[in-house]
């Protein structure tokens, strides 16, 4: 991430533009259409989700294991208390960066990097982070630096204060 990205998620989180979702949806659409995550797979073998209760019953299930199973061959408590991969890669990241259980896969990862969801204001710091991971939410950085950078337009010059005295 350049020194401009962390200018630009600075000055987001200073004054949220209107649009923010709006910008982000597109060039979350435009940049999705051409990328194929198969080539990278970074998320998985970088960063792991959280699993919520569903996650671990759903995965097990498919798995033929008890969730207590499940959470003892893969899982562990972090110290949030949030349940977490033991280790990383994914253990269900396949060889040619498939997911072994991609039907059934944690929400975390279903919505991963986030950049399609609603209120984009409220995750810029997760976005910052995921610029960082997946190439593809670089490159939606990439090009946000440069819509508002458009959108601020040349520096004008403002008037100074009026000048205040007798008439």
């Amino acid at each position: 991430m350049t020194s401009g990205s962390a200018v630009l998620f600075k000055g987001l989180k200073r004054q949220t533009p209107h649009d923010l979702d709006r910008v982000i949806h597109g060039l979350h659409e435009e940049v999705f259409a051409k990328t194929d995550c198969l080539n990278c797979a970074n998320c998985c073998k970088t960063t792991g989700p959280l699993w919520s209760e569903r996650d671990k019953e759903r995965v097990a299930k498919h798995l033929r294991l008890k969730t207590g199973e499940f959470e003892s061959e893969y899982l562990r408590l972090d110290e949030d208390g949030d349940w977490v991969l033991q280790q990383l890669p994914c253990p269900f990241l396949e060889d040619d960066n498939a997911c072994a259980i991609y039907e059934i896969r944690p929400k975390a990862c279903r919505e991963y990097p986030h950049t399609d969801r609603a209120k984009q204001a409220q995750i810029l710091d997760l976005t910052q982070k995921n610029a960082l991971i997946c190439p593809a939410v670089g490159e939606i950085v990439a090009r946000m630096e440069v819509i508002y950078a458009q959108k601020k337009g040349p520096a004008t010059e403002r008037p100074g204060p009026k000048p205040r005295g007798r008439r």
